[in-house]
């Protein structure tokens, strides 16, 4: 009898271990986020820079095209005021990340539609080799999994054009500068935002210790 209650005990010890689930810090699981989506944004930002090298030689006919002076007012700001980032907390500062990255999915799909819609006219010859628009949807899939790694939310925004973007600008070269913009603009973030998922990985192991 004494045996069988032994053997009754330990079952339920063994139920009871194996029931137990090792809980991960809430800070620790932070810095492995912001660990994370820094590789996820060092690698975007190298695919990026190839496909604004490939849009500048395609579409403006020069592959160091250069033009700091234009900008485009729907997309996020490149700075940001160190004390204003500080007074956020964590989260807030990954959850303005998350929205931030949408905005340029979406400019990029008001884009990516342009450019189907010029092949489309055009019809034959080298536009329809012409490969950009599956490029640009490679690095919305990159931003994608960016904001899924960044993201407590069970799904992620389908991409839309922005509404104020739905008509196509009158002039065919300032159409294809507004694309160069974008690319150059979501380089220089993905630069700010890597530093930025450092800063906090650091943070969050400096409050660890």
């Amino acid at each position: 009898h004494m045996m069988a209650v032994w053997w009754q005990a330990l079952v339920l010890l063994c139920c009871a271990l194996n029931c137990v689930v090792p809980t991960t810090p809430p800070q620790a699981l932070l810095k492995n986020k912001c660990n994370n989506s820094f590789r996820l944004a060092r690698s975007t930002r190298t695919h990026v820079q190839q496909l604004q090298r490939k849009y500048k030689e395609q579409q403006l006919g020069n592959k160091d095209f250069e033009d700091r002076s234009r900008q485009l007012k729907d997309l996020p700001l490149l700075s940001t005021d160190f004390y204003s980032w500080l007074s956020l907390t964590d989260w807030e500062r990954l959850h303005a990340a998350f929205w931030d990255i949408q905005t340029y999915r979406d400019m990029l799909e008001w884009k990516r539609q342009q450019l189907e819609e010029e092949q489309k006219k055009q019809m034959g010859g080298h536009a329809a080799l012409n490969t950009l628009p599956r490029s640009i949807k490679h690095i919305q899939l990159d931003l994608r999994d960016l904001m899924n790694q960044i993201s407590s939310q069970p799904t992620i925004p389908p991409v839309n054009v922005p509404p104020n973007r739905k008509t196509s600008s009158k002039i065919l070269w300032d159409s294809r500068v507004e694309g160069y913009i974008i690319l150059r603009d979501l380089d220089f973030y993905l630069i700010k935002l890597a530093r930025d998922f450092l800063l906090l990985a650091s943070k969050t192991w400096t409050t660890q210790q």
